[in-house]
C-alpha cells in the first residue's frame, strides 16, 4: 500500500463511493460530440446538452468528469452540480498534434492544473494518445511526468486516460495488438506519478472469447501500480455491462462511463431528451453503480495517508 498526501487522499475519497469504488459520469467530450450532432457546432447548444445530462445524472455518480471549456464552470455557476458532488476536470486540448501514427498531446492553452485546483476540482484528468512503440512515446512519457509534477505541487489527484492507436495509418488495431498496448501502457505510465488509470477495454469488443477478456484485464491489474477504472468508449450499454463485470472481477476499481449511458440523448432534444435521461439514463447508471459496488476493488487497497500531529508544519 502506498502512502499519499492528505490532499490527494481527500480527492480520491470525494470521487469514490463509501465502498471506495468509482462510478464516474464522463461528460468531458468535445470534438466527438460535435461530430455526433451538427447542432453542437454551436457552443451554447453543446454546453446545454452537457448541463442537461449533468442535471439528470450527476447525483447518482461518485464524480462527474467535465471539460473546462463548456461544462465545468458552467455547471457550478448554474447550480447544475451540487456542492456535494465531486467533479474531475480535463486539462488537455481536445484532439492531438503530430501525425496519426506519432501523436502528441498538450494542455489546453490558457488552462492549468493550478487553475483546476483553484476552482475546486477534486481531481484532474489528462488524456494522452500513446503507443509504447511510437516515435513520440518518450515525449508523451515526459509530458505525463510534467503534469504529474504540477499535480504534486498542487496536491491534486490525477486520472490518466491513455488512448491507443495503430502505427499503420491504413489498419486498425487487432485484438492482440490492443491487448499488448493497453497492458504495456499501464506498465509504463502508471509509475510516473498518476493516481488512477482510466483504461480502455483491452480487447476488441467483437472478440467472442470472454475467457481471454478476463486474462487481458488481469494483465492490466498486474501491470498497473495504481487503481484502474474502465472507460466505456461508446460501446453499447449491454456490452459495457459485460466488460465491467469481467474487468472488476479481474481487479478494476470501477468505471468512467459516458456514451454507454447517454449516447441516444445526443440525437434528441427538448422534453424527449430529458425524458430519456431521467428514465433510461438513470436506470442504466444505477445498474452500473450496483455492479461497481459489488465487484470493484476499493482504492483503500492501494492508498493510505499518514497524519502525525505535526503534519501541518511540513504540508
Amino acid at each position: 500500500m502506498k502512502s499519499i498526501t492528505i490532499g490527494k487522499l481527500r480527492g480520491l475519497q470525494q470521487c469514490t463511493s463509501p465502498l471506495g469504488t468509482f462510478t464516474c459520469l464522463a461528460l468531458d467530450h468535445r470534438q466527438n460530440l460535435r461530430k455526433a450532432n451538427p447542432i453542437f457546432v454551436n457552443d451554447a447548444d453543446l454546453s446545454r446538452f452537457k448541463l442537461e445530462v449533468t442535471a439528470a445524472l450527476a447525483d447518482l455518480s461518485t464524480a462527474v468528469l467535465l471539460d473546462p471549456e463548456f461544462s465545468a464552470a458552467q455547471a457550478i455557476a448554474t447550480g447544475v452540480i451540487s456542492g456535494k458532488t465531486a467533479f474531475v476536470v480535463a486539462v488537455e486540448s481536445t484532439g492531438y498534434g503530430g501525425t496519426p501514427t506519432a501523436r502528441q498531446s498538450q494542455i489546453l492553452p490558457g488552462w492549468s492544473v493550478e487553475k483546476a485546483k483553484r476552482m475546486g476540482a477534486s481531481m484532474i484528468k489528462l488524456l494522452v494518445y500513446y503507443h509504447p512503440d511510437s516515435p513520440t512515446s518518450a515525449e508523451i512519457e515526459s509530458f505525463v511526468r510534467q503534469v504529474t509534477g504540477e499535480c504534486a505541487r498542487c496536491d491534486l489527484g490525477i486520472m490518466l486516460e491513455p488512448l491507443s492507436y495503430s502505427l499503420d495509418a491504413n489498419k486498425i488495431l487487432s485484438s492482440a495488438e490492443k491487448r499488448y498496448i493497453v497492458a504495456e501502457t499501464a506498465r509504463r505510465l502508471t509509475p510516473l506519478g498518476i493516481d488512477v488509470l482510466k483504461a480502455e477495454f483491452p480487447m476488441d469488443v467483437d472478440d467472442p472469447d470472454e475467457s481471454s477478456w478476463a486474462d487481458a484485464c488481469a494483465e492490466i491489474t498486474a501491470a498497473s501500480v495504481t487503481p484502474w477504472i474502465l472507460l466505456s468508449a461508446a460501446v453499447a450499454f449491454e456490452t459495457f455491462v459485460r466488460q465491467i463485470t469481467v474487468a472488476c472481477k479481474a481487479g478494476a476499481s470501477g468505471i468512467a462511463v459516458g456514451r454507454a449511458v447517454w449516447q441516444e440523448a445526443v440525437g434528441l432534444d427538448g422534453q424527449a431528451r430529458l425524458a430519456f435521461l431521467r428514465t433510461t439514463g438513470r436506470e442504466r447508471l444505477s445498474r452500473l453503480i450496483a455492479l461497481c459496488s459489488e465487484l470493484g476493488k476499493p482504492v483503500s487497497d492501494f492508498y493510505t495517508a499518514a497524519a502525525p500531529f505535526d503534519w501541518y508544519k511540513y504540508y
